[in-house]
């Protein structure tokens, strides 16, 4: 129950009780909580207090609301494994099938358009190199996890766009093409929040928070091949680390 007297704040209490109910599994993922006014009822607390502590489950990927419905317990978090994370994950060109991915659009673009691949790519500012952009998103059977771009330059691999929409397998595009399959990558991890264009494919709220990760696929010869940034939902995936010395 809430202790009124404790130097704990009562929200903070009614948070504690609720995350301890969800993981002993009375409130089970997918599942509508008490409404406001049966908590305060309940605990004989006041609805700003329920408010503060809903919310802030809410924020921090316990609890989502859905409008005229009322508050549900979120699905456990899908699993990215760091240790089997290669950096290879979301690649086009790694992948056996490029045309399965749920890809939303493919188009071509300049590097000025996109002045992150120059550093990616090691371009000079005078080179008019030009890239096929891949837009897909992954998914479970609930929700989208991630949304991702591949940028792959048309110099080594001029019908790319053609082969995926042909939905041809990756060996057929990689034929001939030995010295440029993808055998190394370099990869970096940040925290950021989705902008107004992501929000809708990604089924969140602007300034929701993301788990960006950047990949940089290297052919055997050092040539870049390949750059991917995978924005996942932070409220979705959970990252796992496993190490040994």
């Amino acid at each position: 129950m809430i202790n009124k007297y404790s130097n704990v704040p009562m929200y903070s209490q009614l948070k504690n009780l609720i995350i301890k109910k969800i993981e002993s599994g009375e409130y089970q993922g997918e599942s509508k909580i008490p409404s406001e006014q049966e908590f305060c009822e309940h605990y004989d607390i006041s609805r700003p207090t329920v408010r503060q502590a809903i919310s802030e489950l809410t924020n921090n990927g316990y609890l989502y609301k859905e409008k005229g419905k009322g508050t549900f317990v979120a699905k456990s978090k899908s699993k990215v494994d760091i240790k089997n994370f290669t950096g290879f994950t979301d690649s086009i060109l790694d992948s056996q099938n490029p045309g399965q991915h749920d890809i939303l659009s493919l188009r071509i673009i300049k590097q000025n358009e996109m002045p992150f691949l120059e550093s990616a790519f090691g371009l000079q500012n005078s080179q008019q190199t030009t890239f096929a952009e891949v837009k897909f998103v992954t998914a479970d059977k609930n929700s989208v996890l991630s949304l991702n771009f591949s940028y792959i330059p048309l110099a080594l691999f001029p019908e790319i766009i053609d082969d995926i929409k042909a939905n041809k397998p990756s060996y057929d595009i990689l034929r001939g093409k030995y010295p440029l399959l993808p055998v190394k990558t370099k990869s970096s991890l940040e925290i950021v929040y989705t902008d107004q264009s992501e929000a809708q494919y990604l089924q969140v709220q602007t300034g929701h928070p993301l788990i960006k990760i950047e990949n940089l696929l290297y052919s055997k010869s050092g040539q870049a091949v390949e750059f991917i940034i995978a924005k996942y939902r932070a409220d979705k995936c959970q990252l796992v680390f496993e190490n040994s010395k």
